[in-house]
């Protein structure tokens, strides 16, 4: 199975920046879609990024131009840089892996605060 190991993730104030990493295991990364989720409290788990195979972006309304999603297919990691975060970016922050409508992989999530 693929295992994707986050991090980046913590505690930051209004208007600051973190960068997310996620590195995955296995020879399917090159050609699979990498996506960032996140999940509020007591809120369902949305999608805020996602980067294919052929580098073709989407992100979420709320994070556009102020979060970028990029991968290195080298190193088999992805990152999401977020900047001018805001309090209602407090979330946990999943990786998800995509190959097909039938096979998608999941991290174990990395916790984002942003409070002042």
């Amino acid at each position: 199975q693929v295992q994707l190991v986050e991090s980046g993730g913590g505690l930051v104030q209004p208007g600051g920046s973190l960068r997310l990493s996620c590195v995955a295991s296995g020879a399917i990364f090159r050609i699979a879609t990498m996506s960032w989720y996140r999940q509020p409290p007591g809120k369902e788990r949305d999608l805020v990024a996602s980067i294919t195979g052929n580098n073709r972006t989407n992100y979420a309304d709320s994070v556009k131009g102020r979060f970028t999603i990029s991968r290195d297919n080298a190193k088999n990691t992805v990152h999401l840089q977020m900047n001018s975060l805001k309090p209602e970016d407090t979330a946990v922050y999943y990786c998800n892996l995509r190959v097909s409508t039938f096979s998608a992989y999941w991290g174990q999530g990395t916790q984002v605060t942003v409070s002042s």
